[in-house]
C-alpha cells in the first residue's frame, strides 16, 4: 500500500502544505516520501512509499521517465511488470535504473502510450501521470477499483489524493457534507462512486481514467466535473 496526492492549481507552490498532505496518509507508506512539483506549470504531486517490489532508492517516487517527458506517482503493484519489461527490453533502447514496476510502469508509457501501456497490464492500481509534452494530468484507476482515488475541487485548486484527509488538510478546504451520500451510505452501507461525502469531491470509478484541466479556474460554485473515461479491460 502507498499513498498518492497531487494538487493542480495555485497552491501546488506550497511547499507546506504538500507536505501536511503526505504527513495525513504517512500511515500508507511509512517507507519513504516525496514530493514534485513541475517548475514551469501549477502542478505537484506527493507520494508516500510503502516499498514491495524494489526496496532501493531506485524506486523512489514521483519518478520521472528516462526521457523527461512523464512524472509518476502511483499507488499499487503490477504483477505481470516481469512481462512487461521483458517486452520492452526485447525493442531495446532502456537503460534500467532499478527493478521496481513503478520504473517498468513509467517506461512503458513513454514507450506505448497510456492506452497501450494500461491494455498489457495486470494488477492493482490507481495513478496520476503528468506529460510535460502536453502539459495534461491523466487520473487512472484499475479495473476492479481495488486502489481508492478521489478528486475534486478546493477553491480554485483541483486536487486528488488516496484518501480523503489528505484533501482536508487544505486551508481552503470547506466543502459541505453531500446529502445524497449520506442517504446512500444510510440505505447501503457504503457511498457508492461517483459520490464521497463531500460535495465538490468525488470517487473516480473503478476501470477509468480522467484528465482534469492544467490550470483550474473554476470555484466551487461552479465546479468542473470532467467526465471519466473508460479504461478497456
Amino acid at each position: 500500500m502507498c499513498g498518492i496526492a497531487g494538487i493542480i492549481g495555485p497552491s501546488s507552490r506550497d511547499t507546506a502544505l504538500l507536505r501536511r498532505m503526505g504527513i495525513s496518509i504517512a500511515h500508507r507508506g511509512p517507507g519513504d516520501h516525496g514530493i514534485w512539483a513541475d517548475s514551469e506549470n501549477p502542478v505537484a504531486f506527493v507520494h508516500r512509499r510503502l516499498a514491495i517490489v524494489d526496496l532501493s532508492a531506485a524506486g523512489h517516487q514521483p519518478m520521472v521517465s528516462a526521457d523527461g517527458r512523464f512524472t509518476l506517482c502511483y499507488n499499487g503493484e503490477i504483477y505481470n511488470h516481469g512481462a512487461v519489461r521483458a517486452e520492452l527490453d526485447r525493442s531495446g533502447g532502456i537503460e534500467w535504473r532499478g527493478h521496481s514496476d513503478t520504473e517498468t510502469l513509467v517506461e512503458a508509457i513513454a514507450r506505448w502510450g497510456i492506452e497501450g501501456t494500461l491494455d498489457k497490464l495486470i494488477g492493482m492500481f490507481a495513478f496520476a501521470l503528468w506529460d510535460a509534452r502536453e502539459r495534461t494530468v491523466r487520473l487512472v484507476r484499475d479495473r476492479f477499483g481495488e486502489k481508492p482515488l478521489y478528486y475534486g475541487w478546493v477553491g480554485t485548486d483541483f486536487v486528488f489524493a488516496s484518501e480523503l484527509k489528505a484533501v482536508r488538510v487544505h486551508a481552503g478546504f470547506d466543502n459541505s457534507l453531500n446529502r445524497p451520500a449520506i442517504h446512500a451510505l444510510c440505505a447501503r452501507g457504503y457511498i457508492p462512486a461517483p459520490m464521497s461525502i463531500h460535495e465538490g469531491i468525488f470517487k473516480l470509478p473503478p476501470g477509468t481514467s480522467l484528465q482534469p484541466p492544467a490550470a483550474p479556474t473554476s470555484t466551487l460554485a461552479t465546479p468542473l466535473r470532467p467526465k471519466p473515461r473508460q479504461v478497456q479491460a
